[in-house]
């Protein structure tokens, strides 16, 4: 999948072109960049490094408790490890943290089934180990970059981990059925964010709306690719703004390249509404189109439409 990459305070590497040779939605994820990413290598430092807590109308610290309920085996609570922003919330933002913690979206496919989540603190490794990979091929960088960019990624991840939950990664979790039992493995991963707090810095031109919802960095694992991860991808992240957005208008990048995913989200419904001028080019990024797409107003999310992932083997 090719992807647009647009990194900065918000990792943006657009894979709405899949990590794909040649093609997707990334703005990390979807494999290709529309320009080069640019990274914030300096973590993030809260200032309430703590996770907080609103009870009775007053903010309050949560702090870890060490007990047998901690352990890997047991369910954490919404306040602990899973979703912990470490700044303080109010009551609108708590109640999305646990649309966010509670959302799951999964797929069945002939051979193998996928899930969908919000990436958790453990897997930020992998996701950003992914998404170097990706957009080292994009950017046609010797292998030995790879791990500084993993590195660079990562502290966008986390940079991004802590706007939530106006902000989201969501990881897609693949597993095989053919042929005995295999353990699943990361698939794919896709970002979302949902208003101007969420909104990336200095995302890819032409420049979206930063209030309305935006879709980025997606990419798929190259030998998982033309399954209809990308596909499933899109849905899920479009289901998850249906329930944290009151603005149905979804913003996202495509470059101009990449054929493959550019008939994925027109089949999905996208429109483009502006493409970059050709005097782009004299800044050494490729050119690109922002599509839009306006979701129906759903009393179940879950109803959206995409028409069948069979449709989109690109991905």
């Amino acid at each position: 999948m090719a992807a647009t990459v647009s990194l900065s305070s918000t990792f943006d590497t657009h894979p709405h072109h899949y990590p794909y040779p040649n093609s997707y939605h990334s703005h990390i994820a979807h494999s290709r960049l529309h320009h080069p990413p640019y990274f914030n290598t300096s973590p993030p430092n809260p200032k309430h490094p703590l996770p907080l807590q609103l009870k009775s109308g007053c903010y309050r610290l949560v702090l870890p408790l060490s007990s047998s309920s901690d352990s890997p085996s047991s369910t954490s609570s919404f306040f602990q490890e899973p979703l912990r922003t470490g700044r303080f919330l109010s009551n609108e933002e708590l109640e999305k943290l646990r649309v966010l913690e509670n959302f799951s979206y999964s797929h069945e496919f002939e051979f193998g089934s996928m899930s969908v989540r919000v990436m958790r603190p453990d897997e930020i490794d992998i996701t950003a180990d992914l998404l170097a990979q990706s957009f080292a091929k994009s950017l046609l960088l010797p292998l030995g970059y790879v791990k500084l960019l993993a590195y660079l990624v990562k502290q966008y991840l986390i940079e991004r981990r802590a706007l939530m939950p106006h902000t989201a990664t969501l990881v897609g979790f693949y597993k095989c059925v053919d042929g005995g039992e295999e353990e699943e493995q990361l698939a794919g991963t896709v970002e979302v964010s949902f208003n101007k707090r969420g909104a990336n810095a200095s995302p890819p031109t032409p420049t979206p709306p930063k209030d309305s919802p935006y879709i980025c960095n997606m990419t798929v694992r190259e030998p998982l690719r033309r399954r209809g991860i990308g596909w499933n991808l899109l849905k899920a992240s479009e289901e998850l703004i249906s329930q944290l957005s009151l603005r149905r208008d979804v913003y996202l990048h495509c470059r101009m390249i990449d054929v493959a995913p550019f008939n994925m989200y027109t089949k999905a419904g996208y429109k483009t509404v502006k493409t970059d001028s050709i005097l782009v080019l004299l800044t050494l990024q490729r050119r690109k189109h922002l599509m839009c797409k306006k979701l129906p107003v759903l009393d179940n999310p879950s109803e959206i439409y995409l028409s069948s992932p069979d449709e989109a083997l690109h991905e």
